[in-house]
């Protein structure tokens, strides 16, 4: 398992020389990135929106409930609320989901291509496959990737404030107290790095599991879940270090 692992980290590597290079023809690049842009994006913003709201609506519920007859300023519950959205579930959790979703599809579409020659078709011509192919993904994915994260902020934050109507506790000018106390903007940037970190992760690993497909559609749809677990095992790990390295 150990040499297995070894092996593959090389093969990565390998494989990220070919794909972080200078593109061949930029039109051609761009008009990949804006597809990609919009195939991976812009349609996760759905589910990303959908999510957030209900996760903060959860939230706001969970600590007002736990919290009790607590002797505590209901205004924490909005801090609180805040601050599990901002340093851990949009950034972090969020990008589970996107790996769960995202990852997949870009490990399965590059197998997919794999498996029907598309790529050793690429490679005849002369064409960087690894850099056309991929390099796109990776750009889209690490770009917008924090702009879903301050989306699932801010809609996470709509969910609870809506939850706030429907209870006693807390009421809504004490949760909008609580979102305003004690505010750090750095809260946004570690946020916002860490997601970019997570994002190169999704791309990465994904394309690396779907471009060494062998087999057939059996072996694509195993390359996609293998792509998943890791990427989520990897998302989990660089949590711990870059919330100790930023934090």
């Amino acid at each position: 398992m150990i040499v297995s692992s070894i092996e593959a980290l090389g093969r990565y590597i390998q494989l990220m020389t070919r794909v972080i290079r200078k593109p061949d023809k930029w039109s051609m690049f761009w008009r990949q990135f804006m597809h990609e842009s919009r195939a991976l994006i812009v349609d996760s913003i759905g589910i990303v929106c959908l999510i957030s709201v209900f996760i903060g609506a959860v939230i706001v519920l969970q600590i007002s409930i736990n919290m009790g007859d607590a002797i505590l300023p209901r205004t924490i519950i909005g801090f609180t609320a805040r601050e599990i959205l901002m340093l851990e579930f949009s950034s972090a959790v969020m990008c589970l989901i996107l790996a769960g979703k995202i990852g997949s599809n870009i490990s399965s579409e590059i197998g997919t291509m794999r498996i029907t020659e598309q790529i050793d078709a690429l490679e005849i011509m002369g064409v960087n496959s690894a850099n056309y192919i991929i390099l796109p993904k990776i750009v889209a994915m690490v770009c917008f990737t924090p702009i879903l994260v301050v989306l699932s902020i801010a809609t996470g934050l709509v969910g609870a404030s809506i939850v706030t109507l429907f209870v006693q506790n807390p009421t809504p000018d004490a949760f909008f107290d609580g979102l305003q106390y004690n505010f750090d903007a750095y809260h946004i940037t570690y946020s916002i790095l860490k997601s970019m970190a997570f994002a190169f992760l999704i791309a990465t690993i994904s394309a690396f599991n779907g471009y060494y497909v062998k087999g057939g559609a059996l072996q694509v749809g195993q390359a996609a879940t293998r792509a998943v677990v890791v990427t989520s095992v990897l998302i989990l790990l660089f949590d711990v270090i870059l919330t100790n390295l930023l934090l």
